[in-house]
């Protein structure tokens, strides 16, 4: 099978003994022509491994060959399905493996002139662990159609380590078709790791992810709590800007311009924040709360609300405002918006969609939302805890007002509050 992996990625390493088959040359034939030897093969886990964790995928590392053949069956004599790493380095179960079962690798490498070495390494899982869980997240619901600046997202409770978080990242996986590689980068605190390409989403592609985390060990005292896979499209290019200086909110389909529409910012006690967003989520209908918040002690209930951060600015109808938008700030933090037209961009955007703010007496800061697009493409990689391929750049041109029209909402978020 073949597998189209967008991210660099490496087998998970076992505590085992590894298998290793060394070459051998064979006795040479009455014409004094030697046989090439075997392949060298080494297989993880080793033969007759115990304790091994049910993330555990098919190691292989071979010198003077490549990996033609692998196969895995468990105790039952039932094939279980895997795919290939990119790099060659492993076959990773669809599923994680059952805890307390044995199961056994056959593994066959050929040689470039064509010998071969067959290596079998049965090994058996550890019970069910005991240990606590990180909680994980996946912000890519399926079944869906996002906006070209959708980042994949998964959220950490608590955050993962420095250390361990590139055998996290190892269990992160993003296919897309048509091919469109990009890279995963983790917030400061480890409570989150975004993964997008260097130029945003082309629409109609089809996004395929994976966070393959279930009973991972995660450092020395804890594991990953699920496994948990999506798969989404992306739909067309729709894209908002608003601008504190003009009070207006500019609309654009495929980088055309289709509506100009008069906002209220957050006044300067409760500013608004400026950078590039992306819509998290939408109500027809909600209620903000901000009873125990510093600059809050409303409840209110508002039509026609879409999410930008986590920290409670939205765009959203505000009839009692409407004699202020296009003029004056008035707002505790969110865009407000006639209801005309509240009401006509939320059947225009969707989940994913880029909103660009400029201009306000605050900037956004990192992981207050998805914060994946409001960095440069050389900051964003920096947080990968794994090597990007060098090649891996946004496009000289790049288009001009990116984003999307999209559908649906991901995974839970915590409560609306509103500003």
């Amino acid at each position: 099978m073949t597998l189209r992996r967008r991210l660099t990625m490496l087998a998970v390493t076992i505590a085992a003994v590894p298998l290793a088959v060394g070459g051998c040359t064979a006795d040479r034939d009455p014409s004094g022509k030697g046989h090439a030897a075997p392949p060298e093969l080494t297989v993880t886990p080793g033969d007759k491994a115990r304790e091994v964790p049910v993330s555990a995928e098919v190691g292989t590392a071979v010198k003077g060959g490549r990996v033609t053949g692998v196969k895995l069956t468990d105790d039952k004599g039932k094939q279980v399905k895997a795919e290939p790493r990119e790099d060659g380095s492993g076959w990773v179960p669809s599923t994680p493996l059952q805890p307390k079962r044995t199961y056994t690798a056959e593994v066959t490498a050929t040689g470039d002139s064509g010998a071969t070495t067959t290596r079998t390494s049965t090994f058996t899982t550890m019970a069910k662990s005991t240990k606590p869980q990180i909680t994980s997240t996946l912000y890519f619901v399926g079944n869906r159609t996002y906006g070209t600046a959708m980042p994949v997202t998964v959220a950490f409770d608590p955050g993962i380590p420095k250390e361990a978080r590139a055998d996290v990242q190892r269990r992160l996986f993003v296919k897309t078709n048509p091919p469109q590689p990009g890279a995963w980068s983790w917030l400061e605190d480890g409570s989150q790791v975004y993964y997008r390409a260097p130029d945003f989403w082309r629409p109609g592609t089809t996004i395929s992810v994976r966070a393959g985390l279930q009973g991972l060990p995660i450092g020395k005292d804890k594991i990953g709590d699920a496994e948990r896979t999506a798969t989404s499209k992306i739909g067309k290019q729709v894209a908002l800007e608003i601008d504190n200086d003009t009070k207006q909110m500019t609309v654009l389909r495929d980088g055309k311009q289709v509506r100009r529409i008069p906002v209220s910012l957050g006044k300067p006690s409760t500013p608004t924040s400026s950078g590039k967003m992306v819509i998290m989520e939408k109500h027809e209908r909600t209620t903000f709360d901000t009873r125990g918040e510093p600059d809050g002690g409303y409840v209110v209930d508002v039509d026609d609300a879409q999410r930008l951060t986590w920290g409670g600015e939205f765009i959203h109808s505000a009839p009692w405002s409407e004699g202020d938008q296009g003029s004056t700030n008035v707002s505790h933090g969110c865009t407000n918006v006639a209801a005309t037209a509240a009401d006509w961009l939320m059947g225009v955007t969707q989940v994913g969609d880029l909103v660009t703010v400029k201009g306000t007496e605050v900037e956004l800061q990192a992981g207050n939302g998805w914060t994946a697009w409001n960095v440069s493409w050389d900051e964003f990689i920096r947080g990968s805890a794994l090597p990007v391929p060098a090649g891996l750049r946004p496009a000289p041109v790049a288009p001009a007002h990116p984003g999307a029209v999209a559908g649906g909402s991901p995974a839970p978020a915590p409560s609306v509050s509103g500003r």
